[in-house]
């Protein structure tokens, strides 16, 4: 059970939570990347790349038995914070078509660089799966 926690008095936040209470068995995710299963980049895009990034967080929460909505917080590390904020309606979409409309807490940072040269995000993340 996720509760999102939203102080009194607070602007609602668009597109992710100030923060979420969960119970259950954590699951954290190490920064995945935009290549796929085969650690094979497919393109330079940086929607696609965040798109392909989402599913392999989702991948590895669901290899826990969980679902995107069992997510709690995310780290979104991107290279290039004009890139990103140039293709926000396009990252909305690309959210929205992998996690739905499930908005666990989360932080964007722009950092120097990526260790694999062609990676424009990473995304570390935590989830909560709910104890059967």
């Amino acid at each position: 059970m996720h509760t999102i926690l939203q102080p009194e008095g607070w602007a609602k936040p668009i597109g992710y939570a100030n923060g979420v209470a969960a119970q259950g068995r954590l699951v954290f995710v190490g920064g995945q990347i935009g290549w796929n299963s085969q650690c094979q980049f497919e393109t330079d895009d940086f929607v696609a790349q965040v798109r392909q990034t989402l599913a392999n967080v989702v991948d590895v929460v669901r290899a826990a038995g969980g679902e995107p909505h069992h997510i709690t917080s995310m780290t979104w590390y991107f290279v290039d914070k004009k890139e990103y904020t140039e293709n926000l309606k396009g990252l909305g979409q690309a959210y929205r078509e992998v996690m739905g409309r499930h908005f666990p807490a989360m932080a964007a940072v722009q950092v120097l660089a990526l260790v694999e040269d062609r990676a424009k995000i990473e995304i570390q993340a935590m989830a909560v799966i709910p104890e059967s």
